[in-house]
This record gives C-alpha cells, structure tokens and sequence, in this order.
C-alpha cells in the first residue's frame, strides 16, 4: 500500500517550500533554455514574500515532493490572486499529489473571498496545460508581468 500524500501550510521561506521552488526554477530553466524569450524570463519570474497569502509543501514520508503556492498580485492587476511555483517532482508525477495541491490552494482562495484565481505556464509544459484544462483552467489574455515572454500562456479558474 502505498503512502498518503501530507500536505503542509508552511512559511514562505520554509526550506523544504526553497528547495523545492529552487528546483521548479531550475527545471523550467532547462526547458526554455534554447527559447529567444527566455531572456525576459528572470524578470517576470520574481516575486515579492510579502505578497504571498498562501504555501504548501506535500510530503510523502518525511520526503517533500510537491510545491505551490499563492500570491496576492499588483500593478494592473492589483489584489488579484495568481497560483504560483505549482511543481511536483518528477518521479511522484502523476499520483495525485498535483491534483491535491491545487485543491488545497483553491481553497485558501475562495476562504479570501477571491472570485477567481490566475496562473501563468509555458506553451512547452505540455502535462501542466492538461492539468489546468482538466481541473477547470480557460485561456486568457497574457497579464502583467508575463507580456515580454512570448511562450507566456495564462489561465483563469473562476472560484
């Protein structure tokens, strides 16, 4: 039988929440390695930690496996809420730990009250593009920060 997936509401800057959006980096790094766009890639990439409402590390064991969490936007965009770092190593994809993620955070946005949620992937994450269609994600316009990044897609699921 195998383990249950544990899921955390951790700081920020909880090292297992670092270590794993330090690898979800690094990843999405090597994907778009070769991609023109990638130049403006770091600069739509950062992200302020007082900005963030929500985290969650899932673990199986003692083993953190599984990353995301959620931010309170500005600029255009200001106090929206945009699901952030949704990332699950690579040999535990495709055991629901994803699927658990992202109800648990989808939760913690309609507790806020947020009428809808927003997430920004690449048009090379093929297997994220399913997941969010899957769990109710539509297209729409690229948002700020994303524009420059021209592989930017962007989703909304209203809450």
């Amino acid at each position: 039988m195998s383990e249950p997936v544990r899921l955390e509401h951790v700081d920020y800057e909880h090292p297992d929440a670092v270590l794993l959006r330090a690898e979800q980096y690094a990843f999405g790094n090597a994907l778009y390695a070769d991609h023109p766009a990638s130049a403006n890639r770091s600069g739509s990439e950062g992200m302020d930690p007082a900005s963030i409402v929500h985290t969650v590390v899932a673990y199986l064991g003692d083993e953190p496996v599984g990353h995301v969490c959620l931010r309170r936007m500005d600029g255009p965009m200001d106090g929206e809420l945009e699901l952030k770092r949704m990332f699950v190593r690579e040999g535990h994809r495709g055991a629901g730990i994803a699927d658990a993620l992202l109800d648990d955070v989808e939760q913690a946005a309609r507790a806020t009250g947020a009428p809808r949620v927003v997430i920004h992937t690449g048009d090379r994450q093929v297997a994220a593009l399913r997941f969010y269609e899957r769990h109710g994600y539509t297209p729409i316009d690229v948002y700020w920060p994303y524009q420059d990044v021209t592989y930017s897609l962007c989703f909304e699921k209203r809450l």
